[in-house]
């Protein structure tokens, strides 16, 4: 795994190089030559977090689309305040 730091600036310029350096490892990202963001891909980011799962994985998960699931309806719980 190779390790790439490049300023925030050169990402503006050039995304789809730091997206294809992000593919052997993470990209490093400054901002006033400091850390600041780190790039990396899925792959990377779901290994690193354990491969937790979000709603949006488990909704777009195979052999899903016949569970039916009606959320209920939220009800209002914050009344508004008048301010004298």
């Amino acid at each position: 795994m190779s390790i790439t730091i490049i300023s925030g600036t050169a990402l503006n310029r050039n995304v789809g190089k730091a997206k294809k350096s992000a593919q052997t490892g993470p990209v490093i990202i400054t901002d006033c030559g400091k850390p600041a963001y780190v790039l990396m891909n899925i792959d990377q980011y779901r290994q690193i977090t354990g491969n937790v799962k979000n709603i949006l994985d488990l909704l777009a998960m195979p052999g899903t689309e016949d569970i039916q699931f009606t959320p209920p309806r939220m009800q209002d719980t914050i009344t508004p305040q008048s301010h004298s």
